[in-house]
């Protein structure tokens, strides 16, 4: 449930009504959310409420960040500027530094499960010390495979420390 206030966008769900004896039309409204981003909004703070309360979110559970990693994974797309920007910024602090992509959607309905199936191969791999998935920027919508429920469980129980770059 939440407070409308004017000018908020929401969706309702009712019956139309006549009231005969001035001939008006009316709306009853049984049901009402906010729409569009606040919706979406409204969606992933409910997410992250549920799984700060199964305790996925714990500062004792962070896995560390190793001091020297010998190998750093990035799940993002190959068509992005992601992948462009992480590997120019890792090759001019740490050249030596061994890069490995495992290639994704970012955006859609298929990026969750693509992210996952990256996130997931990485950690069976276990090839990279650290790994990074990231994605430029876009609106909430593009970013939202991000915020599924699915790609945060996949990271949870990846072997190694996840950094995410999403957004700018």
């Amino acid at each position: 449930m939440f407070l409308s206030r004017e000018g908020d966008a929401v969706e309702v769900r009712g019956r139309l009504a006549v009231y005969e004896p001035r001939g008006e039309l009316q709306l009853v409204v049984e049901a009402m959310t906010k729409s569009g981003a606040g919706a979406l909004y409204e969606r992933f703070l409910q997410l992250k409420a549920k799984l700060e309360a199964e305790g996925l979110f714990d500062a004792a559970a962070r896995r560390a960040l190793p001091p020297y990693p010998r190998a750093v994974g990035v799940v993002t797309s190959l068509a992005g500027a992601a992948l462009h920007d992480v590997a120019t910024t890792l090759a001019g602090r740490s050249p030596h530094l061994h890069v490995v992509v495992y290639p994704s959607l970012v955006q859609g309905v298929e990026a969750p499960a693509a992210l996952c199936q990256a996130i997931t191969a990485a950690a069976a791999r276990r090839e990279v010390d650290v790994l990074i998935a990231c994605r430029g920027g876009g609106s909430l919508e593009d970013l939202w495979a991000f915020n599924e429920e699915s790609v945060v469980r996949a990271i949870r129980v990846a072997p190694m420390p996840v950094v995410s770059g999403i957004g700018h």
